[in-house]
């Protein structure tokens, strides 16, 4: 049995942590001879470290024959920006079993890799009585590249002690990415959030694949390994193994696009530290310029081009599901506020594009829109006319008019055009990547199928519960499995610059376009 579900929804994420020292013991963690440190024993995992460096720590059992690394092919490939896309990039990956010496070669050629760079093993271990997947070790391998030129396609190979990418027999494994043009350029990049692991998230990565973007955002709940989502240490329905099938599923794309996310509520794992977050620090290298990498690792930004990307965590500021709220002091929104005026003030950048979780204006039956996000940074993105906000949560494809002060200040038809230096924000729900699907109770309404409302009637999740609203906002809504696709197109000084937003099904079909546009600086 879990904490109790009375005890565990008054307690925080932080409190929940401690509760699982307390009771998972020491003993629990023997795994053969190849354990790290968990949750029972203060932390998630231990960068830098192979799982034979950590065995010390606990009692192990008898050791075990090594596996022959020729015999272990890595997997789950999936690429990640360091804080500057033009230069850095981090290759991660996972092995099934304890490896030694793993690495990386890259070059610019498939025949040429021989520039070798040594890997870093974060060994996650999930202990026995926690979920469905007690006693499993997961191996994830991170090697940073820096000092990259800008703009150019590099070919890597990953690989280990016996296992050596650039043998001919191996070059089938290899992989490519291409970095930040130094200059402005057009481009697309694609999002979506709650992907989970599915046949419809397959098909959604395949066709997300033929867009050729730069660049992915993932607006959280990424693999949903803990399925409830309420960052509770009594979620029993937790399996870390998700994550294996996950990474596997989303290989195709993200060895070759860099998958950059933001962190939902599902991906919230209580047992592995006290912000919930240590299994996703043991998976993920996202970029460290974030204001709080110890409470908010998925907090982030970078530029691409003429377009600045900023990653928030709505967990802080979430009423609807409180597990982590408040977790950053104020300090997310302080520093949101800061990107925001830099980036504004930049004279290289045009456009600005935030992405995060819970939504700011949904009509979903399920979630709909979150307060805490209206309340700290809704008028933020107002003040500094944000060009486009990109959300998940509700499972449903749903896009907003051009909106300011919770009302509509024009009317955004499909294939209409929005002016955010003077009009308002538009925002968009992105959340049919992959999991079961949620309801609207209004009619759907989408590119060939359109039927406007004058109201919808919806609610606010706010501090004393939900808060029911009619809005007048709601211009599009599409109930199938989709993803959105955005092309960018720069333009010389003082011309309008454009962002072109396409809602794509997963059937290839269109059932949303706009524009947004800005006079480039």
């Amino acid at each position: 049995m879990g904490v109790p579900e009375r005890l565990a929804e008054r307690m925080s994420m932080a409190e929940q942590h401690e509760y699982l020292r307390a009771r998972f013991s020491r003993r629990t963690m023997i795994r053969g001879g190849a354990v790290t440190l968990g949750a029972v024993a203060g932390g998630a995992f231990v960068p830098g470290a192979t799982a034979q460096a950590a065995a010390p720590t606990v009692r192990t059992a008898p050791a075990t024959e090594t596996v022959d690394g020729a015999h272990v092919a890595p997997f789950g490939r999936h690429l990640a920006y360091g804080t500057d896309p033009r230069t850095e990039m981090t290759v991660s990956w996972q092995v099934p079993v304890a490896v030694k010496k793993p690495f990386i070669r890259i070059g610019a050629h498939p025949w040429d890799l021989s520039r070798k760079i040594d890997a870093e093993v974060r060994t996650l271990f999930t202990p026995a009585g926690v979920g469905a997947s007690g006693n499993h070790t997961q191996y994830y391998v991170h090697a940073r590249l820096t000092h990259l030129r800008p703009g150019r396609t590099y070919y890597y190979g990953v690989g280990h002690q016996g296992f050596d990418p650039a043998a001919p027999h191996l070059l089938g494994t290899l992989g490519t990415f291409t970095t930040a043009p130094a200059h402005k350029e057009p481009f697309t990049f694609t999002a979506f959030g709650d992907e989970g692991v599915s046949y419809h998230a397959l098909a959604n990565n395949s066709l997300l694949l033929g867009q050729n973007p730069a660049f992915h955002l993932h607006a959280g709940d990424i693999a949903y390994g803990d399925p409830a989502g309420q960052g509770r240490t009594d979620d029993t329905g937790f399996d870390s193994r998700i994550w294996d099938q996950f990474l596997a599923q989303t290989e195709s794309v993200a060895k070759s696009v860099p998958w950059m996310p933001a962190y939902g509520n599902h991906d919230m794992e209580a047992w592995y530290a006290p912000n919930g977050y240590g299994g996703e620090e043991a998976r993920w290298t996202l970029p460290d310029n974030g204001p709080d990498k110890k409470n908010l690792p998925g907090v982030y930004s970078f530029a691409y081009g003429n377009t600045a990307v900023i990653s928030l965590d709505a967990n802080d500021i979430s009423f609807e599901i409180p597990a982590n709220l408040g977790i950053s002091g104020g300090t997310q929104t302080t520093w949101l506020e800061a990107q925001l005026r830099k980036y504004r003030a930049a004279r290289d950048i045009d456009f600005i594009v935030v992405f995060f979780h819970h939504c700011a204006y949904c009509t979903s039956t399920s979630h709909a829109s979150e307060g805490g996000v209206r309340q700290e940074w809704v008028p933020l993105f107002e003040k500094y006319t944000v060009d486009l906000v990109i959300n998940g949560h509700n499972h449903q494809y749903e896009r907003t008019d051009v909106i300011k002060g919770d009302k509509v200040t024009k009317k955004l038809p499909i294939g209409g055009t929005a002016y955010p230096e003077t009009e308002g924000v538009v925002y968009v729900t992105a959340g049919a990547a992959g999991r079961s699907l949620y309801a609207f109770s209004a009619p759907l309404s989408y590119e060939g199928n359109e039927h406007d409302v004058e109201s919808v009637a919806s609610f606010v999740n706010v501090k004393g519960g939900k808060q029911n609203e009619t809005v007048a906002w709601s211009r599009v809504r599409y109930l199938d499995y989709s993803f959105l696709r955005v092309d960018v197109t720069p333009a010389p000084k003082g011309r309008l610059a454009t962002l072109t937003v396409r809602g794509i099904a997963e059937n290839g079909d269109q059932v949303d376009h706009f524009t947004v546009a800005r006079r480039a600086k």
